[in-house]
């Protein structure tokens, strides 16, 4: 079975009451299933309700997140 990220930080959230989504503009890569290096110029990190960041939910992919999650990106409690 492989790892999946996503499903790690769905794990993590279930234990958390009140989160929020922020997006950071700063470059990032990640590698893919197929050991391929993705670059992107941003990535989404999720705080806490004392805005503290979360260990280990830092993500690129909003939609991926989404998914796992079982709703609408848009319905994700992002904040500018």
């Amino acid at each position: 079975m492989a790892f999946n990220h996503y499903a790690k930080i769905k794990r993590i959230l279930k234990n958390e009451k009140d989160w929020y989504i922020k997006r950071i503009d700063k470059p990032t890569k990640t590698k893919n299933f197929k050991g391929e290096t993705l670059n992107y110029n941003y990535y989404y990190r999720i705080y806490n309700s004392n805005n503290q960041p979360i260990k280990y939910c830092k993500f690129q992919q909003l939609d991926r997140l989404a998914k796992i999650l079982k709703t609408e990106s848009e319905n994700l409690p992002i904040i500018n």
